[in-house]
């Protein structure tokens, strides 16, 4: 962080940003999702997110369900060892749990206050987010690529 004015956030992003993920797509005035760091003294209730893009995903289908919403992504299949059903998943920096994942799509579900207090409100249909897979996952399938 460089700067902070109020809600304005100024920031300098390095090439490996630019490359992995959506920022550079982004214009002045785009919402972003902005959270504090885990404090890692205590209980840890949820996902491990460190707050690495590892790629990005398109929205394919974003469905309403009485309430909440279920939104599916369209990524690079190389990755798909690294989602299973109901493991994590971080879109845009939210902690999520993934749903039917295949070769090259999966879901999530979104409740009504992750819905209002991030930008999954803003998303539409062909929209390009960040993801960042399980850092667990990617430990693991790198020591299996690695025997």
């Amino acid at each position: 962080m460089v700067n902070v004015r109020g809600n304005n956030h100024e920031v300098v992003a390095v090439e490996e940003t630019l490359n992995r993920s959506n920022l550079g797509n982004k214009k002045t005035g785009d919402e972003m999702n902005l959270e504090r760091s885990m404090i890692m003294s205590g209980r840890i209730d949820g996902h491990l997110v460190q707050g690495h893009v590892d790629d990005v995903a398109i929205v394919k289908k974003i469905s309403s369900r009485e309430g909440s919403w279920i939104f599916e992504f369209e990524f690079d299949k190389k990755n798909s060892a690294l989602l299973v059903d109901k493991g994590s998943v971080a879109i845009n920096g939210v902690s999520l749990t993934v749903i039917k994942p295949s070769k090259k799509k999966f879901s999530v579900a979104v409740i009504p206050y992750t819905y209002e207090n991030t930008n999954f409100k803003s998303l539409k249909k062909g929209d390009e987010v960040n993801i960042e897979f399980d850092i667990i996952g990617k430990y693991v399938l790198r020591s299996m690529r690695h025997e």
